[in-house]
């Protein structure tokens, strides 16, 4: 995994999460929706250069 791709998954999640927490702490369902698309954008980014990597070896 490139190290720009595995940091942009990284920050994808993270940004995802604490997004989805606030909305869920303030009752904004909305903003809890988008986090949790955030997050899984990012993981799935991070199992896309995953399986790269794999195939790679």
């Amino acid at each position: 995994m490139t190290a720009d791709e595995k940091a942009k998954a990284k920050t994808e999640q993270a940004e995802g999460k604490a997004k989805e927490a606030l909305g869920r702490l303030t009752g904004n369902d909305r903003m809890a929706a988008e986090g949790q698309a955030e997050k899984s954008t990012g993981d799935a980014r991070q199992a896309k250069e995953k399986a790269k990597d794999a195939f790679k070896h």
